[in-house]
């Protein structure tokens, strides 16, 4: 046999089961909910074509914009915040010694259940007799909110949760950027007198760039999805206070049994996240910079 044709046919052998999760699991189910997104189908009778009527009810109905409002708010919650937190532990952890053992440490939480993580939270932010209420007012005497039953204070509770749990992953990546970073720009700028600050700014974020803007864009993805945390922490409530998109789409599908309805409102979530992806790597072109 040929050897080119041999290492082809290898080749095709070795990455097999991972194409076959993709098609089975990503591009097989992303065709399918564009299919379904102009049906009416319950799940078990015969499937109807309805054409756009999917996406008209949609964009009509106030759960779907109720949905969308809290999964904006959400996301600009989280990602800034999240993203400035996990570069300045990665910053704090870059020249420290034992940073194997603190990266493990603030990297536990995204390896852990999410169930588990929120029902751990769900005991630390209840009102009546969470830890957290507990320590505010043995420490400062005050009396601790409703975290998570109060309409204002339920999605930002929700995001503190998503940024704890989240940060270890970010961080890392920030690590994986500064350790990539050569030192011989701060032997060069210390010659020059620079200070630590000078370097921070004028080396360190800019060479830091493009591991900014694949964080950027995994964040936007993952706070678009949620849908663990308001799902056991609040179940979208109250008053559909924390009812997110995700959540949106399980109720329709799997409580109402609205599959083609469901299906339109993925496909408009797919819709909206690629355009923010999109959106973001346009505007990189002006803030990215690449090491020669």
């Amino acid at each position: 046999m040929n050897p080119k044709r041999s290492n082809a046919i290898w080749g095709f052998v070795f990455i097999a089961p991972q194409l076959i999760g993709l098609l089975a699991f990503s591009l097989i189910p992303l065709i399918a909910a564009f299919v379904l997104s102009t049906l009416d189908w319950d799940g078990f009778g015969a499937a109807a074509f309805i054409g756009i009527d999917n996406f008209t009810y949609a964009f009509k109905n106030p759960d779907f914009q109720k949905a969308m409002t809290n999964t904006l708010y959400f996301s600009v919650l989280t990602v800034p915040m999240g993203i400035f937190l996990s570069l300045l532990t990665a910053v704090a952890l870059n020249n420290v010694r034992m940073r194997v053992v603190y990266r493990l440490f603030f990297f536990m939480p995204v390896v852990t259940s999410s169930v588990a993580v929120a029902i751990v939270w769900m005991w630390l932010l209840n009102g009546d007799f969470g830890i957290i209420n507990v320590l505010l007012k043995l420490t400062f005497g005050i009396q601790g909110p409703q975290w998570l039953t109060d309409l204002h204070l339920v999605l930002p509770s929700l995001a503190i949760v998503s940024i704890w749990k989240g940060i270890g992953f970010n961080m890392v990546l920030f690590l994986a950027g500064l350790q990539g970073i050569s030192k011989d720009y701060y032997e060069a700028s210390m010659i020059d007198g620079a200070t630590k600050n000078q370097q921070f700014w004028r080396i360190t974020l800019p060479l830091l760039s493009p591991t900014t803007l694949f964080v950027t864009i995994i964040a936007v993805i993952d706070s678009f999805k949620v849908f663990d945390t308001a799902f056991v922490m609040t179940s979208g409530g109250p008053a559909k206070a924390s009812y997110t998109m995700v959540y949106h789409l399980y109720e329709l599908a799997f409580k109402n049994f609205q599959f083609g309805k469901s299906s339109a409102a993925a496909v408009v979530l797919f819709v909206i996240i690629l355009f923010f992806t999109l959106l973001q790597t346009h505007l990189s072109r002006k803030w990215v910079h690449y090491a020669d």
